[in-house]
């Protein structure tokens, strides 16, 4: 029987890396896909021959969309609708349908609209959380924009008076000659959008601790020595990710997500991981399971997806699924910061570098220790001050007792 490619994601088809007649194995990567944030590298999922391509490079396809069909040899493509691009979809979707009273929210807490809906919402400086979808399921699709038209722009700068008057030299709009003018990406937009929503919309408090981090040091190497046969090494971020896993299995209200008329509370704990990309991107990559997982599966899985990221050749799964996220920035030499909570998610972890610092040991005398901050950054509709607290202090517990990491989780 003919097997189905469905995207699972909205965005724009780049490039088709098998044809029509080629055979394929089911983990073949056949297309790469342009999401918000990422280069998707989209596998036929089954084996076969490539029977048909319905959507061309440079098509605004939605989720669910078939792209291309797989079967046995010689066999017929089932006789069903092609994906179209969105400019031609737009108006099938747009055909008269009941309002959906702003049910516009994908399973993920995202705004559920088309491609090309998001992209003339933001030329015109339309909230899409503000619109109605006309849609099947509620989506927002290109009529839905344009019939809504432009919302009021922020007033312009005012003009300074006179340099007469002053004694300064005017100021406004500078020459060309002296700016640099660059398109914001698909994916700076897509941050842009999701950060200023998140920030502006959910209501953030914060809880800092600061962690010895020696105990866990000297973990990781004792582990990473024991590895050395499989030619696996786990990082600081590792085993920052399995304690964070186990917190939230300890705090699972804090693996909840809030979708403004419901709580959504996840029985798996999969670790978004915040990767800085080339060229100012970011994308957070997907550790599934992470209080389960063995420390060196995570350790093989997470480097893999790492490079994939920043490569550009990121799989559907990679980015799929989080239900809490850690933005680590150890590597930068920070002292401390506040991440943007991630929604519907209910909060966020910032990792700041380890420190050798002056500390007061025991028995009052100073001496140096290596220390790190972390900043919780939690959803106050989802948690309180108190449960906040007490995650926190939970998490440090596993940090400076690492011991436990293991006992629960297994290397």
């Amino acid at each position: 029987m003919a097997h189905e490619v469905k995207l699972t994601m909205d965005g724009l088809l780049i490039n088709w890396l098998k044809d029509v007649g080629d055979a394929v194995s089911a983990s073949d990567i056949i297309a790469e896909f342009e999401a918000d944030k990422a280069t998707v590298e989209i596998e036929a999922g089954s084996a076969g021959q490539l029977l048909e391509l319905r959507a061309e490079p440079g098509d605004e396809l939605g989720e669910g969309a078939i792209i291309a069909v797989i079967g046995a040899e010689g066999e017929s493509a089932a006789p069903q609708e092609s994906a179209a691009p969105e400019a031609a979809a737009s108006a099938t979707e747009a055909a008269p349908a009941a309002p959906t009273n702003g049910q516009t929210m994908t399973a993920d807490g995202r705004v559920k609209a088309s491609p090309l809906a998001r992209r003339i919402a933001a030329d015109k400086g339309i909230d899409l959380s503000r619109v109605t979808g006309s849609g099947p399921g509620g989506r927002i699709v290109k009529s839905d924009v344009e019939n809504l038209g432009a919302q009021p722009q922020l007033p312009p700068l005012p003009t300074a008076p006179p340099a007469a008057a002053t004694g300064q030299a005017t100021w406004g709009k500078l020459p060309e000659a002296d700016v640099e003018i660059t398109p914001l990406s698909r994916m700076r937009r897509a941050i842009a959008d999701g950060t200023a929503r998140s920030k502006s919309n959910t209501p953030h408090f914060y809880v800092t601790v600061e962690a010895d981090v020696e105990p866990l040091l000297a973990l990781r190497a004792e582990i990473n020595s024991a590895l050395t046969d499989r030619g696996v090494k786990v990082s600081v971020n590792d085993l920052l990710i399995k304690a964070l896993a186990l917190t939230l299995r300890a705090f699972p209200n804090l693996n909840t997500h809030y979708y403004g008329d419901r709580f959504v509370r996840h029985q798996r704990v999969n670790i978004g991981i915040a990767v800085a990309l080339p060229e100012n991107g970011l994308v957070n990559v997907v550790c599934h399971d992470a209080d389960a997982i063995a420390l060196s599966d995570m350790a093989e899985s997470n480097i893999a997806m790492y490079e994939r990221a920043r490569a550009g050749r990121i799989k559907p799964d990679d980015i799929r699924g989080a239900t809490f996220t850690i933005s680590n920035m150890g590597p930068f030499n920070v002292k401390d910061f506040s991440a943007i909570i991630s929604a519907p998610e209910a909060g966020i972890l910032a990792v700041s570098s380890a420190q050798r610092v002056p500390v007061v040991q025991a028995d009052g005398s100073l001496g140096v220790g290596t220390r790190m901050n972390m900043t919780l950054s939690v959803d106050h509709r989802v948690s309180n001050g108190a449960e906040g607290a007490q995650f926190m202090n939970h998490l440090r517990d596993l940090i400076e007792k690492p011991l436990r990491l293991l006992d629960l989780s297994g290397v």
